[in-house]
């Protein structure tokens, strides 16, 4: 398979509740009971909303309300059919809508446009037990990855998604086998257009997304400023811009995690919003692949944060990003043709998809 399709992917509190129930697993009811072809809900670290409250592990009294994102991925009529239903639930939060290609079962390489500073998000969908030559399939993709000369890559250990389908869940007193992994990685288009068919031959079932994007800086060298985006498309939809930071727990500015100064940073602004959320493998650059043994949080675990807004603020959250990825960490840039923002003050933006060539 090689189809277009739509990556949905929603940020809300761990507690946020609908119809009595958990929002979590609400969404996830959705996403199994619709058969769709995969989807994961990662526990965020740290994070605000467009409220501007912290939410974070490294506080008890704001432990119990972590931020959390899940993110769906089928054909594009598939996702826009589940829309409707998505909004019944949940009434809070973030959602986006991002264009991608879906790759699955028997992956020839294919062509990723390149220009000047423009990259590929890689994104491979893998179970927990999974393995590839008694090689966890995390591992073995990440070692892949590294040794094609991709610029970083970062395992997410999901809490529950869906595989073809298939609901997979996190519980107590269980092997959580079956749990959903996620492998995101970004390197030169011609690189991973080599590597996806070894890629499709090393997982039994692959499903693999891939996406352009930006990379603006890596290890402190700056190699180009987000994309200059308008603020509407030719026929009035908004366009929005997302930033990304690969960075690691050992990462820090002034003393403070990365992660921590750059939600810290933000907040302090008009930015709708900031997460952070956790891996549990990965790599940037020369560095061999790590992480967590036996998924214990450790130090040097990376760690991923995601920022979504307006294409002008976004040029305002970049400024603060530079400066605290002076030494350190990889920074994408990519547009966002969708996005609808929900509290109970007021809603914004939609969820039918602007169009823009750049």
């Amino acid at each position: 398979m090689n189809d277009d399709c739509l990556k949905l992917t929603t940020y809300f509190g761990e507690r946020d509740r609908s119809e009595g129930r958990l929002l979590g697993d609400q969404l996830l009811d959705l996403f199994g009971g619709n058969r769709l072809q995969t989807s994961i809900l990662l526990r965020g670290v740290e994070g605000f909303g467009r409220l501007h409250h912290l939410h974070t592990d490294r506080l008890l009294s704001l432990s119990e309300d972590l931020p959390v994102v899940s993110i769906a991925v089928d054909r594009r009529e598939r996702i826009e059919s589940l829309l409707e239903l998505v909004l019944q639930v949940k009434q809070r939060g973030l959602i986006t809508l991002e264009r991608a290609r879906l790759l699955s079962g028997d992956i020839a390489r294919v062509q990723l446009p390149e220009a000047s500073h423009e990259a590929t998000k890689l994104t491979a969908y893998v179970g927990r037990r999974e393995r590839v030559d008694g090689t966890p399939a995390f591992a073995a993709v990440c070692d892949l990855l590294h040794r094609s000369g991709i610029a970083g890559a970062t395992v997410f250990l999901g809490v529950d998604g869906t595989h073809r389908g298939r609901r997979t869940r996190a519980a107590f007193f269980a092997a959580n086998a079956d749990v959903p992994m996620m492998v995101m990685a970004v390197g030169a288009g011609a690189r991973i257009a080599e590597i996806l068919p070894e890629l499709g031959r090393m997982l039994d079932d692959p499903l693999v997304t891939v996406e352009r994007v930006r990379v603006c800086k890596r290890d402190g060298q700056l190699l180009a400023r987000p994309h200059e985006l308008p603020a509407t498309d030719e026929h009035g939809l908004a366009i929005w811009q997302k930033l990304t930071v690969f960075s690691s727990q050992a990462a820090s500015y002034e003393g403070r995690p990365l992660h921590v100064e750059i939600i810290r940073r933000l907040r302090r602004t008009d930015a709708a919003g900031a997460t952070s959320v956790r891996g549990v493998w990965g790599f940037h650059g020369d560095h061999a692949p790590h992480g967590d043994r036996f998924f214990q949080l450790r130090r040097h675990a990376p760690v991923v944060t995601i920022t979504v807004d307006t294409p002008e603020r976004v040029a305002g959250s970049f400024q603060i990003i530079d400066e605290l990825t002076a030494e350190r960490g990889l920074v994408t840039s990519e547009m966002v043709p969708a996005l609808r923002a929900m509290s109970a003050e007021r809603h914004y933006g939609g969820l039918r998809l602007s169009r823009h060539s750049f």
